[in-house]
């Protein structure tokens, strides 16, 4: 014990220095936002970073479950194939002219949380990429979230399990809105607010981007209908929604960027100055 108070006292004057250099750097950082931003964006480097070279003992450790995970998908693919009459005479498969205005990066979960009330994943992809913020994330079952933020060679991901998100979204069959958002309870499951009395729907119905985004495509799968809710305070239903995707074993993910957002953006900010 009295070794340490020696060594505090030695280098009090030292200490003292770098407590009150830290105080200041956050203090800079909290009140202006370049500095913040750039904090932020330092972050993320360096948390990426680590968090990528755990994700490759992971996915090493994990190589039998994605095997299987291909050649299920292969035997999918493989059944459509089979299933098709005559393949040489199908004309060319040509996108809907509303998903020509996206563009599409690859990338892969690096990290993920699910257990908190806001969750978020890391991306191994960034600015260098072409990564922004305010880009959807999907996998290919469905929605997995929006970038939030990124440094040059990651970025991180507002998780659809996190009570700030937000999206529009409809019930594929009948065609009404709603939006999802997450109650924080069940890593399985979102829940449909604000959904008229009028519209039909029953267990098992598909919910899927609504189109009313400019983050989104139409129709990106989203979940199915579990149980369905009539909030007293509104009278709308409130719906919950099993997700597709395995929000707790995410592997490799699609950036979707629409190339029209910034555009749609500032014809957007004219009509409200107006």
């Amino acid at each position: 014990m009295q070794q340490i108070f020696s060594f505090l006292y030695k280098n009090s004057i030292l200490l003292l220095f770098l407590l009150l250099l830290g105080i200041s750097l956050t203090l800079s950082i909290q009140s202006h936002s370049y500095h913040r931003s750039r904090a932020i964006s330092s972050a993320n480097a360096v948390s990426g970073y680590v968090y990528e070279q755990i994700n490759k003992v992971e996915e090493y450790l994990a190589l039998k479950e994605q095997n299987e995970a291909l050649a299920a998908e292969n035997a999918q693919l493989k059944m459509m194939l089979y299933n098709t009459q005559d393949t040489a005479a199908l004309p060319p498969i040509q996108l809907p002219s509303a998903m020509a205005n996206f563009k599409v990066i690859q990338s892969k979960v690096i990290y993920n949380s699910y257990s908190e009330h806001e969750n978020y994943l890391t991306l191994n992809s960034g600015r260098k990429d072409g990564v922004k913020k305010d880009m959807g994330v999907v996998s290919s079952k469905g929605v997995v979230g929006i970038i939030e933020n990124t440094s040059n060679g990651y970025a991180t991901v507002i998780s659809l399990l996190n009570r700030k998100i937000r999206l529009d979204a409809k019930i594929k069959k009948a065609n009404h809105f709603g939006s999802v958002v997450w109650n924080g309870e069940n890593a399985g499951f979102v829940q449909l607010i604000e959904v008229p009395r009028l519209a039909s729907v029953k267990k098992g119905d598909t919910i899927v981007t609504g189109g009313r985004s400019d983050i989104f495509p139409e129709n990106v799968p989203i979940g199915k209908i579990e149980k369905i809710y009539v909030d007293k305070k509104t009278n709308y239903y409130t719906i919950d929604v099993r997700l597709f995707n395995d929000m707790t074993a995410l592997g490799h993910v699609y950036i979707i960027e629409n190339k029209d957002r910034d555009e749609i953006k500032q014809l957007q900010a004219l009509s409200e100055d107006e």
